[in-house]
């Protein structure tokens, strides 16, 4: 596990993008995980500009998104198709929409839409670069702790801890989805290569408990100390409080 640290969020991310836009270039039939978020943000940004500039072909780039809400439709603001579509998709516009892959949160059965997403997951990887946030309670995806190892694509029931933090984005907490349908960790381990990326200071105590290097399903993220490729990108801002626990 490589920690990377930027001077800002901002470099971070063109560096993230850069990784991302490298192996597109280099192979034009890779497959993306892509996670969603604030953090996410500057990357997708940086990854357009890059896109932009560079025209190159994206018809054949395959993509699987983390996790979607349930009960949200795929033009809901809130959804993560709509989150997805407005910060990366749609801009560029040789995306071929028959690639781009996200669970499907109003599906009548819940439970074949995650068994599905999961096969197609496996026809399709495994993934060249997972896109990865970390949550305040360490999950990665909606992968709560207290989840299986083994597990893969499934309905999840959002802990109190995400509800409380994804607040901001609904206009009530009655009104916010309490499930997601959610790649498993067994699946994100698949990945050729894990970038985690956590920016700020409010993330710097998970990041701690991370890089202790205890694996626990207490602690879902702790899972990535057994994979043979993972990166941490952080910003100095973080990393400035944790360096301390590096010496």
């Amino acid at each position: 596990m490589n920690i990377r640290h930027f001077d800002s969020r901002t470099t971070a991310s063109a560096y993230i993008a850069s990784e991302m836009h490298t192996l597109i270039e280099t192979r034009p039939q890779s497959v993306l995980g892509l996670a969603t978020g604030d953090t996410m943000l500057d990357v997708y940004q940086a990854l357009r500009q890059l896109l932009s500039a560079s025209k190159v072909d994206l018809s054949t780039v395959k993509t699987f998104n983390l996790d979607e809400y349930v009960g949200l439709s795929e033009n809901d603001p809130q959804s993560y198709y709509a989150y997805m579509n407005k910060h990366l998709f749609l801009p560029s516009l040789s995306w071929n929409h028959n690639n781009i892959h996200l669970p499907n949160g109003r599906a009548h059965d819940l439970v074949a839409e995650a068994s599905q997403y999961e096969q197609a997951l496996d026809d399709a990887g495994p993934v060249d670069i997972q896109l990865l946030g970390i949550g305040m309670n360490g999950h990665i995806g909606f992968n709560e702790p207290g989840t299986p190892f083994d597990s893969v694509t499934r309905v999840v029931d959002l802990s109190d801890t995400t509800l409380r933090s994804n607040r901001k984005h609904f206009e009530s907490y009655e009104a916010m989805p309490k499930q997601a349908i959610s790649m498993g960790i067994q699946s994100i381990m698949r990945a050729k290569r894990i970038m985690l990326v956590a920016f700020g200071r409010n993330k710097a105590d998970i990041v701690s408990k991370l890089l202790t290097g205890r694996v626990t399903e207490d602690l879902p993220a702790s899972i990535l100390h057994q994979h043979p490729n993972v990166e941490i990108v952080v910003d100095d801002a973080l990393y400035d409080v944790i360096a301390e626990s590096l010496e």
